[in-house]
């Protein structure tokens, strides 16, 4: 295994990008969240089409959770919590190359910049998803110990892979207990760029409870929410910081 540290500037700043050899070995300090919480649903959605980009994003050959250790364990303590309570972790992305983040910059710059679809931006336009904080040109996933990730009851099948809106229906809208594909209601789906993501105020009381019940659970084991989307944690004392990885996702050996 080889990586290769280059200096990369974002906004006048250096950051390191780590670039990892061709071959399944992950880097030092990585692993697969299934060898660690065998019990977490793993529901990568940038390695379908089922996504703000309407495509398999670049770099995610594998649909596997990597993560770094210690939030991979972090999170196993968390399932380890939840399940006592009655519910299960679905995870929807973990790392994320840096090709990766540069494939949605690319998206987000590509026309027509009004561009807008009801399952994931129905209200801003493609141009202002960058000012607005939900695409950015360096991502706390690259880094290895952020994730997107929701709740659903055990007693509740999962259609991993399900549509996350039903037939193209307002993303800002779930109705009943549990979203399209099965899990908790959250007020919004998964990757739906806009306010209500991160308005509580917004969302009914249902949701709102469920929000303050996922954020307990991680806030327990470390994790610091992202204040635009209700989904997104990272861990406080992350190990790579400064470290943005660039490898994709190898497959299984």
């Amino acid at each position: 295994m080889v990586i290769v540290i280059a200096p990369v500037f974002f906004f006048g700043l250096a950051f390191g990008l780590a670039v990892l050899a061709p071959g399944p070995t992950l880097p030092d300090g990585f692993v697969d969240l299934a060898e660690v919480a065998p019990g977490i649903i793993v529901d990568l959605r940038y390695a379908t089409a089922d996504n703000f980009v309407g495509r398999p994003v670049r770099g995610y050959e594998n649909a596997r959770c990597l993560l770094t250790k210690a939030a991979a364990a972090a999170l196993a303590r968390a399932e380890g919590a939840l399940e006592g309570q009655g519910y299960r972790l679905v995870v929807y992305d973990c790392y994320r190359p840096k090709r990766a983040v540069d494939d949605f910059v690319d998206w987000a710059r590509t026309p027509p910049a009004d561009a807008r679809t009801p399952e994931h931006n129905p209200a801003v336009p493609r141009s202002e998803l960058f000012g607005r904080g939900y695409i950015a040109a360096r991502s706390g996933h690259s880094r290895g110990s952020t994730v997107d990730l929701t709740l659903v009851a055990r007693s509740s099948p999962v259609a991993s892979g399900a549509p996350l809106s039903a037939g193209g229906s307002d993303c800002r809208v779930v109705r009943g207990a549990r979203a399209p594909d099965g899990t908790l209601n959250m007020g919004t789906t998964f990757d739906c760029l806009d306010e209500r993501a991160h308005d509580d105020a917004d969302v009914p009381a249902e949701a709102r409870h469920n929000r303050l019940l996922l954020r307990a659970a991680l806030g327990k084991q470390g994790f610091v929410p992202y204040r635009k989307e209700w989904w997104h944690f990272t861990l406080a004392d992350e190990p790579f910081p400064d470290t943005y990885f660039d490898f994709a996702i190898p497959p299984r050996r």
